[in-house]
């Protein structure tokens, strides 16, 4: 399913909210009735919690169906909120980044990472996350995770990426992708949108042409 809506007031959604195909965790101050449209579009559980004492878990998490890499800076009773949500897989990224959802980009068959982090980092997401992990850039960028929306279905990546970016990352995810833009061309893809297998959410000013391409790129066709 495929949601055009700003929850947060703001374009940017994929910084607030971070998701696998089974929760979502949000910030505190989300309104019930965003909490409704997230719950219909990625057909997930809902988990109310900051990181770092931060309402942008987005960007500071990111996680496959096997768990989440947080960011270091995470507080103990966050962490605890977590579990006790039930969300138990989840590891710290022992390194000095701490925008974890900036830098990483993940699905169940596989992760990118921003060529910048250690190996000791990326021996922690492979174990946490059960995945090949592969440092690379993408467009010249090393903010992979903002650039791109990954699922088990499909992918959708900057603008600027070249055929020779899609041959890579369809042999990392598994899935087939495309390149494209939200937000009347924003080339964000992760950081303006929020999408699972279930489902997808881009900012308001998503426009048609972008919503096909999102369409076919993830593989939903409910729009509204």
């Amino acid at each position: 399913m495929l949601k055009r809506v700003n929850i947060t007031g703001n374009p940017n959604i994929g910084v607030y909210i971070s998701a696998n195909d089974d929760v979502a965790i949000v910030p505190h101050n989300i309104l019930d009735s965003h909490l409704e449209v997230l719950k219909e579009a990625l057909d997930v559980n809902i988990v109310t919690c900051s990181i770092a004492g931060s309402n942008l878990s987005g960007a500071l998490m990111a996680g496959n169906s096997n768990g989440f890499i947080v960011s270091p800076q995470i507080y103990d009773k966050e962490l605890n909120t977590l579990k006790e949500a039930g969300i138990e897989n989840i590891a710290l990224l022992p390194d000095k980044y701490t925008a974890v959802g900036n830098i990483l980009a993940v699905n169940d068959k596989g992760a990118i990472v921003s060529s910048k982090v250690s190996d000791n980092a990326i021996n922690v997401i492979e174990e946490t996350l059960n995945v090949d992990v592969v440092k690379t850039s993408i467009a010249g960028f090393d903010i992979v995770g903002s650039l791109m929306a990954v699922t088990n279905k499909g992918f959708l990546i900057h603008k600027d990426s070249n055929p020779d970016d899609l041959t890579f990352l369809q042999k990392v995810f598994g899935v087939e992708g495309n390149i494209g833009t939200v937000n009347r061309g924003v080339p964000l893809i992760g950081a303006c949108s929020i999408a699972n297998s279930h489902g997808v959410i881009v900012g308001e000013d998503t426009t048609g042409p972008e919503m096909a391409r999102i369409e076919e790129s993830l593989g939903f066709l409910d729009t509204f």
